[in-house]
């Protein structure tokens, strides 16, 4: 089964680059960060005119995920169970944001996850990150005995090789040691970093600004993390879709699984270390 994930920064945007990307890659599961829409304004029509079904959760212009699938789309969820919520001012009503679905898909339990930036350190929303994370920990260690993968933007480099330059990130998130520490908790679970073993070395986000992606200043913060029972057999970063005009600052991370196995196989079998 190949298993997509992308923050397409804007679903109705970018509608006709992700059909096509589907097309070219034989996809059977996209899973889509950063719609900014409404399910009333998702494209369905776009994806079910390929044979896809869609799940979508998004509540207004900000945020919002989603599951594109050939392959079935059943017990449809829009939140894990203890997914906190966010307001800006702590004494309005703190209610859950359009940062999770999850689906059954081909018998696999797919989550598509848009994991709160932090803005900066010293910001509520950096807390809230922090609990977002530990809330999906506490979830994911009830799912490692089926086939699972949550996979979307964590918002998080979990090593220096995956920011381009650790001294402009000094100071700032997605490289603090308590965001690291929530990713390492994930793994210490038993989910498997399946992105890695197949793109060492390369960034899935570069900034607009600056021309970053021009000068490769980018930083790896989308992963797929997987139980067990999903066997990772390749994969890659479509570079190429973010190279081009009209692109998303983000670019898809794909991967192939196998169904029923032992997620360490694939690097087991090529001498490489479990990431």
């Amino acid at each position: 089964m190949r298993i997509v994930n992308w923050n397409v920064n804007s679903a109705r945007t970018r509608v006709d680059r992700m059909t096509d990307f589907l097309q070219r890659h034989d996809v059977d599961v996209l899973a889509v960060q950063e719609t900014k829409c409404t399910d009333a304004q998702f494209p369905y029509l776009a994806f079910e005119a390929l044979g896809y079904e869609v799940a979508h959760y998004g509540l207004n212009q900000w945020n919002g995920v989603a599951i594109i699938s050939r392959v079935g789309i059943d017990d449809v969820r829009t939140s894990f169970p203890g997914q906190p919520g966010f307001a800006k001012d702590p004494a309005a009503p703190q209610d859950v944001e359009a940062r999770a679905i999850g689906a059954l898909c081909g018998g696999v339990d797919v989550w598509s996850l848009y994991v709160p930036n932090g803005r900066e350190i010293a910001d509520r929303h950096y807390d809230y990150k922090l609990r977002w994370l530990y809330a999906l920990g506490n979830y994911a260690s009830t799912r490692l005995d089926v086939p699972a993968v949550f996979l979307g933007d964590y918002n998080i480099a979990p090593r220096d090789e995956d920011v381009w330059d650790m001294a402009f990130f000094e100071g700032k998130t997605h490289v603090t040691e308590p965001e690291r520490a929530a990713f390492d908790d994930l793994l210490d679970l038993g989910l498997s970093e399946t992105t890695r073993q197949f793109t060492e070395g390369g960034y899935t986000y570069w900034d607009y600004k600056s021309g970053r992606f021009g000068k490769n200043e980018g930083m790896r913060i989308d992963f797929q993390l997987a139980t067990p029972l999903l066997t990772p057999i390749g994969g890659f970063i479509d570079v190429e879709e973010r190279s081009t005009k009209g692109a998303s600052d983000h670019t898809p991370v794909v991967v192939d699984y196998e169904v029923g196995g032992d997620a360490s196989g694939a690097s087991k079998a090529s001498g490489e270390d479990t990431p």
